[in-house]
Parts: structure tokens; sequence; C-alpha cells
């Protein structure tokens, strides 16, 4: 079962009931739960082989109408939402510099049914790998059944100017470390790294990555990381057009352009 099926499902029996009535408002949890997914997914930054850090503070911006609606409850749904966050980045191998927050805020800008949410990585006051913080933020409301933004801005590295992945070998340290490939997609503007062997696109809460298009099959297909990366059609109703050319699997290149629905994914690569 998926994280934020799981969410849901905790979510239902809460307080005999009374989330389930609270939150027929335009903004719904679970759309706020797959925001914090991908902004842990766009925001990840690599340390090193073994490490990769995902922010731990969250800011979920709402109307004033949802605000209302949702803020006597922003205590218990803040400790539900962190716990989903904490299970989806155990899921995902991502590792956090401090405790997991979620706050609800209101902003006098945005109209019922839409919300923003703004993250940032900050270390905890007893952590010893990194103390001092970074930050990285997404700032673009987005309408009911998604959350639209611009590519993230990268986290910036730890105090003393390390980069985040290490390159250099210390002497004695054996063979030196091979560069790494990023890899990522591009959908309307938005960035979604590939930081796992594979990745899921569907219209499904329970795809990696979750894409609002109706002609869009629930578990649509799968992107898979190797020599040369490949796309997979996962037996969707319309099928997959890669590069111009209607198939059911394809090898990727950097600037591939893949075709599901109404909607065009760019996939992307670079060294180091």
């Amino acid at each position: 079962m998926g994280v934020l099926k799981r969410f849901e499902q905790r979510l239902e029996g809460l307080v005999n009931g009374t989330f389930a009535k609270v939150f027929k408002s335009e903004v719904q949890p679970v759309e706020i739960a797959g925001a914090l997914q991908r902004e842990c997914d766009n925001n990840a930054t690599i340390w090193n082989r073994d490490r990769t850090v995902v922010p731990n503070d969250f800011i979920v911006e709402l109307s004033t109408p949802d605000h209302e609606r949702l803020s006597p409850y922003s205590g218990q749904l803040g400790d539900e939402l962190s716990g989903m966050v904490r299970d989806y980045a155990k899921q995902q191998r991502y590792t956090f510099m401090g405790p997991i927050k979620v706050h609800l805020e209101k902003a006098d800008d945005l109209d019922t049914g839409l919300y923003r949410v703004r993250s940032r990585t900050l270390a905890s006051s007893t952590s010893q790998d990194h103390p001092g913080q970074a930050a990285a933020a997404a700032r673009t409301a987005a309408p009911r059944g998604g959350h639209v933004g611009p590519p993230p801005m990268p986290t910036s590295p730890p105090p003393g100017g390390a980069a985040p992945a290490s390159r250099t070998a210390a002497p004695g340290a054996g063979p030196q470390p091979y560069a790494q490939t990023r890899r990522w997609i591009e959908i309307n503007g938005t960035r979604h790294q590939i930081s796992r062997p594979t990745l899921v696109l569907g219209r499904s809460t329970d795809a990696d990555v979750r894409i609002d298009d109706p002609g869009v099959s629930r578990r649509h297909c799968e992107i898979r990381v190797g020599t040369p990366p490949t796309i997979q059609d996962l037996g969707s109703t319309n099928g997959i057009v890669v590069d111009g050319q209607h198939t059911t699997r394809a090898n990727l290149r950097d600037g591939s352009r893949i075709v599901v629905g109404s909607t065009t994914i760019v996939y992307r690569q670079a060294e180091g």
C-alpha cells in the first residue's frame, strides 16, 4: 500500500470522523500530502553515495477560507503530515538534518482551493554532522488537483563551503570517486529528480510522480535507470510517444521528449 493511501486511512479515523467533514473544503489533505512528497523529491540533495538530504521544515500556505476550516485541527494535521513525510523518506531512503515539522499559514493573496508549499532544510541544534541551515523553496500557487511550481532552488552547502557530494579523495583513501550522473524530468516547468532505480508516472496518488491528466492511466509508464536509461509502458490505455514515435519501450537520452495523454515530459541528465 502506498504512503499516501495509508495517510488517507489514518486521517479517516481521527476525531470520530470530524476530519472527513471539515476536509470537504477545496484543499484536501491528500493534495497537501502529495505536494510535500514532491517537495522532498524536487529539493533532494546528494551529500554522498549513501546520503540524500531532503527538507524537514514545511510551510503550507492556504487561502483565508481554507485556513479557517483547517486551523482548528492544524496541530493534529501537522503531526499526520509529518508522519507521512517520515514514511515517504524511509521508503525513498532520504535523510533529514533535523526534526520534521509541517505548519499551516494563511496567505491573503490566495483564493479558495489554491495553496503554496515552502520548505527549508533546518539542522537540529544537536546535530553533529552539519551545523547551521540550508534553504530551498517552491513558491507557486496551485489549483486543486496538483501543486505546480518552478524548478526548485538548490539547497545550499554546509558552512565551510563543502559541496553536497564529495568529489576529492583524501590521500590514501583509495580510488577516485566516479562522476555521478544526475537525472531528472521536467513537467510543465517543474523538475522531478530521479534518485532511485525506477520512477513510476501516472494519475494515481501511489505513482512516484503524479500527473493530473485524464488521458494518463493510474500507473502509466516507468523510467528505469540503466545504461542506457529506458522508459517502459505499463499497459496504459493511451500508450506513450517518445521523440515522436509511438512505442511500448524506448531508450532515453538527454532531451528526450515523452508524451503521455496531453502532457509532455522532458528527460534530462548531466554529469557531475
